[in-house]
């Protein structure tokens, strides 16, 4: 309940996206498109009897008033809970404030027919578009695709020996009871994908092993790509139908096979460490949302991964839910569920979380790893993830390997420097790795011709004798280290 001062202190916040101000029930019209908008987003706060400066000014309210405004929050469909309640100010006048949640599992709301949302402080017509996708998304959460019956599947149809690993994980994980039987209809009922004895569409997609001609959204794609655009030379293509499980396997298999490891040696420690150019655990991570997130409803819907010289693109069928934002990744946001039954299988294994943390977690994992956060768009109903990294530098840079090759053989002290400096390091500790001593003959010997030869570069270079300053292997460095790995 609010009272007067904290009223005031509402108001004296101004107006902004979850708050508006209205003199008098004059404009109350607007109010109701104000509501609407707050039902469709944040939800939020119409002060009535409150001028745009923030003024506490009321207005008389009488039992008309009050009929006038029951009979505006009549016109919203759906119907919407919105409270109100009468805060007294000075003079016998009262400010109404009308309190409307947020209630996107039931957006989207119309107000006199039409749809409203809030943009800033502003409230804007909803485009036809944006109402469309929110009406999906509303009738997919009421009568989800993937709780639908998959007409024709049977049990034999489905991988068993699939079905009783994730039990089995499940069980390590501690997600699923010890006790639970090993009869795989009873798995699936224990997982939900069970509906009156029914498989579903979900543990069709989950453990299926038939997918043509009726569910060719089990698709995988996965291509390499010569040079830097979709256009270039494919040096792999692959196609492939596969329930779920089979299609996260199977991608991080062909990653595998396919992008290059780089070798280093971390500081302190004499064992070689092998290198992808993306972490591992980052590129699992995008490989799983893909195939739990996609929208499975549509027979066009796939996975697709394209590696390219500079990059690395995992793709999927399927808008952000509504509410979420490419922006909004990068920082907290809610994790909303597209098909949670099959998010729940891959929960119940470890694979993912419930807590929307994993963008979040790539997004360290690729600052930990020294390259840039990837990029995350949606374009014409696709979600993209981008790694952008030097997948195959020699390739990227242009110049073949043999053109920025040094004339002479590089001695073992070069290629260890080249090793460590992997990641920046500092004059003292590449000497110390190298076994050397003497500072001006390293510098003359060893590095002058690796940063001549456009393998190793100063990270200040205007300030060579910076006290701050490192080395770091170049992208031809590291391409000429692999190769001689």
């Amino acid at each position: 309940m609010n009272s007067l001062a904290s009223l005031e202190l509402t108001a004296a916040r101004g107006e902004s996206e979850t708050l508006e101000f209205k003199r008098s029930t004059a404009e109350l019209r607007r109010a109701g498109e104000t509501l609407c908008a707050f039902l469709n987003g944040e939800g939020g706060q119409v002060l009535i009897g409150v001028a745009p400066d923030g003024k506490l000014i009321g207005q008389q309210v009488a039992d008309v008033t009050l009929r006038d405004i029951a009979a505006m929050l009549g016109r919203f469909e759906p119907s919407a809970r919105i409270d109100l309640e009468r805060v007294d100010v000075d003079g016998g006048r009262t400010v109404i404030v009308l309190t409307a949640p947020s209630a996107r599992e039931y957006a989207p709301f119309a107000f006199e027919g039409k749809a409203y949302r809030r943009v800033g402080s502003t409230t804007a017509t909803m485009s036809q578009e944006e109402y469309a996708r929110l009406l999906l998304d509303r009738n997919h959460s009421r009568h989800r695709w993937e709780l639908r019956p998959a007409v024709g599947v049977r049990l034999q149809d489905l991988d068993h020996e699939e079905i009783l690993r994730t039990r089995q994980t499940a069980i390590e994980q501690r997600r699923l009871s010890a006790g639970t039987s090993m009869d795989v209809g009873d798995i699936l009922d224990r997982l939900g994908l069970r509906v009156d004895g029914q498989i579903t569409h979900a543990a069709q997609m989950l453990y299926g092993t038939r997918f043509l001609p009726d569910y060719p959204q089990a698709l995988l794609k996965l291509g390499r790509f010569r040079g830097t655009t979709i256009t270039g030379d494919i040096l792999d293509n692959k196609q492939e139908h596969m329930h779920a499980f089979a299609m996260v396997r199977e991608a991080i298999a062909w990653l595998d096979r396919t992008l290059p490891l780089s070798a280093r040696f971390p500081k302190g420690n004499i064992l070689r460490e092998d290198r992808l150019p993306v972490p591992a655990d980052a590129l699992r991570e995008v490989i799983v949302n893909a195939v739990i997130h996609r929208d499975v409803s549509r027979a066009s819907s796939y996975v697709a991964i394209a590696v390219f010289d500079d990059r690395i693109e995992v793709r999927s069928v399927g808008e952000f839910p509504s509410g979420i934002r490419a922006e909004l990744l990068s920082g907290e946001h809610p994790s909303i569920l597209r098909n949670p039954l099959m998010a729940g299988a891959f929960h119940r294994t470890g694979a993912v979380e419930v807590w929307g943390r994993g963008t979040n977690r790539v997004i360290e994992a690729c600052r930990a790893y020294g390259i840039a956060a990837p990029e995350f768009t949606e374009v014409a109903g696709v979600v993209t993830v981008t790694f952008k990294a030097a997948v195959f530098p020699e390739a990227a840079q242009g110049p073949r390997l043999s053109q920025v090759r040094p004339k002479s053989v590089l001695s073992l002290s070069q290629v260890q420097v080249l090793e460590i400096a992997s990641d920046p390091s500092s004059l003292a500790d590449l000497m110390a790795s190298a076994g050397h001593t003497n500072r001006t003959r390293f510098r003359h010997q060893v590095l002058a011709p690796l940063i001549e030869s456009g393998l190793l570069e100063l990270t200040i270079p205007d300030k060579p004798t910076s006290s701050r300053q490192q080395y770091r292997t170049t992208a031809a460095g590291l391409a000429l280290v692999r190769q001689n790995s």
